[in-house]
């Protein structure tokens, strides 16, 4: 049985203070949850969230890495970096990184495998624009990241992989995927890893929704049969309501 993992993706928001403070609030309404908290925060907060979360059952991530262990790329951050202060996730290809930021399949690959060579879990972000789901490509297209995604990995590292099914058409807009499609979608990526490591792996691999989730989609979200719980942007910023998409059960 695969565990639920939720994580809030914070984006840029919250200054180290409102980190502290939200995380002194989230601790005691999840810490009962049998699902995986993770919060992933801004660069600059990342270090007083580790500590804020000491003791607790919430983990932290950053939001982005480079693929490079050190080096002339003024701004950037490396997975050595992010292991030295014990982060423990890191969000890898997030469509607003692609959107904005020229994040290509191909530095995507790159990150998961500096990721894992750093000892980071990464959590992978694919998924497909309106213009693609209204073109019937929506399979096609998150199948295709997921592969480019995952290529060169072992076994070992693609079952530690954490994959995010995020429709970038559902992304803050409110607008969410029904619970049938986003299973279903989930589901192809699944068939596609099964296809290239073996049905044990596919088993093994925890997929995320995202997109718009919040607590009262949660539980019918993450109830599904492939939908390992969920990535979630604007809702994680509230402590109460992101322990609502915790406790979702």
């Amino acid at each position: 049985m695969r565990r639920k993992v939720i994580a809030g993706n914070w984006k840029m928001n919250m200054l180290p203070n409102e980190a502290i403070e939200y995380i002194d609030k989230l601790a005691p309404l999840v810490k009962d949850t049998k699902n995986e908290v993770i919060l992933c925060v801004p660069y600059t907060d990342l270090f007083y969230a580790l500590l804020t979360a000491q003791n607790t059952n919430i983990k932290i991530g950053a939001q982005n890495m480079h693929f490079a262990e050190k080096g002339a790329y003024t701004g950037e951050v490396s997975a050595k970096m992010l292991k030295s202060i014990n982060v423990e996730y890191v969000i890898i290809g997030h469509s607003e990184r692609r959107q904005y930021f020229n994040e290509t399949d191909e530095t995507v690959n790159k990150k998961i495998k500096s990721a894992f060579e750093n000892g980071l879990k990464p959590i992978v972000c694919v998924g497909e624009t309106l213009e693609e789901r209204e073109s019937g490509k929506t399979e096609s297209i998150i199948t295709k990241q997921t592969e480019l995604a995952l290529d060169g990995l072992t076994n070992e590292q693609v079952e530690n992989t954490i994959i995010a099914y995020e429709p970038i058409w559902a992304i803050g807009t409110g607008k969410t995927a029904t619970s049938e499609d986003a299973n279903n979608s989930i589901k192809a990526i699944r068939n596609k890893i099964e296809k290239l490591y073996g049905k044990d792996v596919a088993e093994k691999v925890i997929i995320q929704y995202g997109g718009s989730v919040k607590s009262k989609n949660a539980k019918e979200l993450f109830s599904m049969s492939d939908i390992d719980g969920g990535l979630v942007g604007g809702a994680s910023l509230d402590p109460e309501e992101f322990s609502k998409i915790v406790n979702f059960e």
